[in-house]
């Protein structure tokens, strides 16, 4: 049904039109739901448990887009604030049954964060890291809102991606082009290392790749079959921290 690995070659991006990532998402958003996306529907197939019950929880949602899990918490007791940098998405999600029950926050996630120190038991990133081209300060950021107890969760598009010439991206119905919000081509080890750098220690890293019974479900991930397409982390404070000392100047994050 899929390609094997051997088979896969690099997809042409000379057609892609590459936006800046906040107007891309902006664009994005009217339809962004109703997409076939496989990269979403494998990351609700495994980022779960990572997260645990979460009732009675604060849940900080980072790059919320329109509210997939920000409203699926706050429906299972967490308190959430999720945050955006595209107030299009955010509309999406507010307009959405139980958003009354989030904060959302339009935000430029290049910029710190503006939520309090220490004060989330999880903290939720999915499907961002590729966007940000300052790993280290977004990961010292998402250090600092996190209880010493607790946790933060990372999905991003796996970076063998990167080795197909595939990014985020998607068809413009107006015009049928496709459109790539700006993406970063980041490697495993600059995740890894820019959690450590931020005082986090890893816990769970697993890559995860389509398989026949996805592709039935999304006719995008055939090709995609056996080849890794995402990468989930779940991280949490290590007792010294390598950064920046505490204290010191924010730094822009992108």
């Amino acid at each position: 049904m899929g390609e094997s690995r051997s088979s896969l070659s690099p997809e042409n991006p000379s057609d892609l039109e590459v936006v800046p990532t906040q107007a891309g998402y902006d664009r994005w958003a009217e339809f962004y739901d109703g997409e076939d996306n496989p990269l979403v529907m494998l990351e609700e197939q495994h980022l779960g448990p990572l997260l645990g019950k979460v009732a009675g929880l604060v849940v900080a949602d980072i790059g919320c887009g329109t509210g997939r899990h920000a409203l699926r918490l706050a429906a299972d007791g967490a308190r959430v604030t999720a945050v955006d940098f595209s107030e299009a998405m955010l509309r999406r999600a507010r307009a959405k049954p139980g958003a009354q029950g989030v904060n959302f926050v339009q935000h430029d996630l290049s910029q710190p964060f503006p939520l309090p120190s220490d004060s989330f038991d999880r903290v939720l990133c999915c499907l961002v890291l590729d966007h940000i081209q300052e790993l280290h300060a977004f990961f010292s950021e998402l250090r600092r809102l996190c209880r010493p107890d607790g946790a933060v969760v990372i999905s991003v598009m796996h970076p063998a991606m990167t080795l197909r010439g595939v990014q985020a991206r998607f068809v413009d119905p107006a015009s049928g082009r496709r459109v790539g919000p700006l993406s970063h081509p980041h490697q495993m080890s600059d995740y890894i290392m820019a959690a450590v750098h931020a005082g986090l220690a890893l816990g769970h890293l697993s890559e995860h790749a389509p398989d026949a019974a996805l592709a039935a479900r999304s006719p995008r991930a055939v090709k995609y079959v056996g080849w890794p397409l995402l990468l989930i982390m779940r991280l949490t404070c290590s007792a010294g921290k390598n950064g920046p000392p505490a204290g010191g100047r924010a730094r822009r994050l992108a």
